[in-house]
């Protein structure tokens, strides 16, 4: 069997981090992002690590849990990959609801960070 691309693979392994991160330790997720990243969060525009995790931190749950449906990656321009995930999330006592979140990736200085990340609930559009 084939060895997949470095980009599914380097792809799939921030996927797994990432949200490992977010359901176990929030702050941890500094380290994914940059000062020039940037963040959509239903909408809502953030740049800067700083204002990415000031919004990460301050939503209004106490717990959190990801199940990834599924996630594709593709190669982008300038040695990205773009990382498009699908799932579901469960807050606190609330239903489980659905999501999507997009990621652009980017190796700066031997390391994968996010520079751009798109999230919406699936609440949309029924």
């Amino acid at each position: 069997m084939a060895e997949r691309p470095m980009w599914e693979q380097v792809g799939t392994s921030f996927v797994h981090l990432y949200y490992q991160r977010f359901d176990t330790s929030r702050v941890e997720l500094s380290a994914l992002y940059t000062d020039a990243s940037c963040l959509s969060w239903e909408g809502q525009q953030f740049q800067g690590k700083t204002a990415i995790m000031e919004k990460l931190m301050s939503l209004p749950f106490q717990k959190i849990q990801h199940s990834i449906t599924s996630q594709d990656h593709q190669p982008a321009p300038d040695n990205c990959i773009l990382s498009m995930v699908v799932g579901q999330l469960k807050v606190d006592n609330d239903p489980v609801m659905g999501f999507h979140q997009l990621f652009v990736l980017k190796n700066i200085s031997d390391n994968w960070v996010c520079t751009n990340d798109i999230f919406r609930l699936a609440l949309y559009n029924f």
